[in-house]
């Protein structure tokens, strides 16, 4: 505790950002990398005053448009894994809901991030102020109250000397594991540009530890009896051993005990493809190798995940009456999820202290075939076409760029139909290489992300897979990362409308109905170019007939000096056959269609069998 009473005087404004920028992290980088902003009413004056007296030492990049220029920074910091993170400030507004869904992402995928939004008057002089939402009921209501529910720390800040608690507290949610997510600091617009004298010793630098929970004793004892009673236990492998830096321990762990590992989409990478006990993508989306693991398993030990549907197969997966199922994780939570015996840990400390308790341990022996037969279905699926004129599909796609792809090479998507295929297909070297955002399956967030992904790790090379539909509801970006010079590939797959959901509308029964363009209510057909619209925005862009000249641009693009975007026809109906789990998606029980009530049938079988 200091006994300086220096002060200093600055706006609030200014005393936010002069705090952020000499907040650090373990590594002394600075945990806060800078601000993406859209300046507007409500943050322009106080704020954007502020961040320009501070540009030299903490950076302001501006996006077009807010939710995008958020899931910049979410990339940036889900690829730090949460060590770094950004802020964003927005207006009052249309401005500020506009980053309400980039807050759901963060919280559902646990990254942290600060949003500054602008808000109304403290003092309520010009009430209501231009771009108020009022509420009728309540004067305290502003259209920030949406980012409550959606943040893991909120406060509105309606005196400078707020800043003095609000801040740390921000920091101390965005860098710690367990209550990792987005913090939402409501400005309000006078109080930003309102002038106190703060301690100076409140702009120390200060440095911010990563927390490692070492696991209870009782616990510890009580999981490693469990596995020791194991013959054929499987590790699932969560976005936290990434998040937690275990993937060098996850290994020796499954070396030393013959544990074969399986992959959710947020773990993907955490071992390499080829290493020999990786039996690759679990649930929804996984392969026939690791499903058929986890269906006989009778210990399931889940490392740092939440146990999305897609990862258990709606709980249809684990369908061994003797599994038990063990949950190492950070957040008290999500370590009790579905009666899970708990070890709130650290993974990296919790697979340290296993790996020492279960000396002498191994699970029985699994055979290799159930890889080599996996690969020797699906590889055959991701070779160029034999008919040069053929519509390609998804697959071969996924194949060309893997050919081209290298060590350094991070693939990244988010929604649609790649995120399937590429659990599936994708061969990852090692960590860090597969990027997805699967928690929230937010459309939009690709090239905003593959931007943020370049800005976290530049020496990375950086292929977005993003299909029509993401690309047309999100796009501006890529004019952002064409004028700030972040390169990175596009690899655009157009399969004319929303591939994935007119499968799931077809395999649930419906007929094809406004997913496709083609059957949508439109009175001219779709031909949009999008080649010549990302060339438009800076880009250099190319539009491709068949997956040899996909190959040919896919090295084109590693010597360009910004974003390349490569567009390329695709099928929309076909998808990887092979693999994949029962996911719970409910059908009409009434229907005038034939096929509706015969997919009815087979979903109440399906949800009898999970209920058995």
């Amino acid at each position: 505790m200091t006994t300086n009473k220096a002060t200093i005087r600055l706006t609030a404004a200014q005393a936010m950002v002069r705090y952020l920028s000499v907040q650090m992290t373990e590594d002394g980088e600075r945990f806060m990398a800078g601000c993406w902003g859209i300046f507007g009413h409500g943050n322009v004056a106080g704020l954007g005053e502020a961040l320009h007296g501070a540009k030299d030492n903490f950076p302001t990049w501006r996006g077009h448009n807010e939710q995008t220029m958020a899931h910049a920074a979410l990339a940036f910091a889900k690829q730090s894994s949460r060590r770094r993170a950004m802020m964003v400030t927005s207006s009052i507004g249309p401005g500020a809901t506009n980053m309400v869904t980039a807050a759901a992402l963060a919280h559902v995928n646990r990254l942290p991030v600060l949003l500054v939004p602008g808000d109304v008057f403290a003092g309520r002089g010009p009430d209501p102020v231009l771009q108020q939402v009022e509420d009728f009921n309540d004067g305290t209501v502003s259209a920030n109250d949406c980012f409550k529910p959606v943040s893991r720390y909120f406060d509105r800040i309606t005196r400078p000397e707020q800043l003095l608690t609000a801040l740390p507290r921000a920091m101390a949610t965005m860098t710690d594991p367990a209550d990792c997510g987005p913090v939402t600091l409501a400005f309000c617009q006078d109080v930003q540009a309102e002038a106190f004298d703060y301690p100076t010793a409140f702009f120390e630098p200060r440095t911010w530890y990563q927390r490692r929970i070492r696991p209870d004793q009782s616990e510890l004892q009580r999981v490693v009896q469990a596995i020791c009673t194991a013959k054929r236990p499987v590790i699932i492998a969560g976005g936290g051993t990434h998040y937690s830096g275990a993937c060098a321990e996850l290994q020796s762990f499954a070396e030393a005990h013959q544990i074969p590992v399986v992959e959710t989409q947020a773990g993907k990478s955490a071992l390499a493809w080829d290493h020999p006990l990786n039996f690759g993508p679990v649930g929804v989306t996984g392969a026939s190798s690791a499903n058929a693991i986890c269906e006989k398993a009778d210990l399931v030990l889940g490392v740092g995940t939440r146990f999305q549907d897609f990862t258990t197969g709606s709980w249809a997966l684990f369908s061994n009456p003797e599994a038990t199922l063990v949950s190492v994780n950070v957040a008290a939570y999500d370590v009790m999820k579905h009666g899970a015996l708990p070890l709130q840990s650290d993974a990296r400390m919790a697979l340290a202290d296993l790996t020492q308790e279960l000396a002498g341990y191994q699970a029985e022996a699994l055979s290799q075939s159930l890889k080599t037969d996996w690969f020797a279905a699906v590889d055959p699926l991701c070779a160029a076409p034999k008919e040069a004129n053929a519509l390609p599909t998804d697959s071969q796609v996924i194949g060309a760029v893997q050919r081209v792809s290298g060590p350094d090479t991070v693939v990244m998507c988010a929604a649609g139909t790649m995120p399937g295929e590429l659990h599936k297909l994708w061969k990852a070297p090692r960590p860090g290489a597969y990027h997805m955002e699967y928690g929230f399956s937010c459309m939009g967030y690709e090239i905003a992300g593959a931007m943020g992904i370049k800005l976290a790790a530049p020496d990375r090379d950086v292929i977005c897979m993003i299909g029509d539909g993401s690309y047309m509801m999100a796009n501006s970006e890529l004019a952002t990362a064409c004028m700030m010079g972040v390169k990175f590939t596009v690899v655009l797959t157009d399969n004319r409308g929303f591939g994935c959901i007119n499968r799931l509308q077809m395999g649930t029964g419906g007929a094809e109905f406004n997913n496709l363009l083609e059957h949508s209510y439109h009175v001219n057909p779709s031909n949009i170019d999008f080649a010549a619209h990302a060339a438009s925005m800076g880009a250099a862009a190319v539009h491709v007939s068949s997956i040899a000249e996909l190959e040919e641009a896919l090295i084109r693009a590693k010597s360009a000096a910004g974003p390349f975007v490569i567009v390329i026809d695709t099928d929309p109906y076909p998808s990887t056959p092979n693999g994949g789990y029962w996911w719970d998606v409910a059908v009409p029980e009434v229907s005038d269609r034939a096929e509706v009530m015969a997919a009815r049938t087979a979903y109440e079988a399906a949800i009898k069998d999970r209920v058995n």
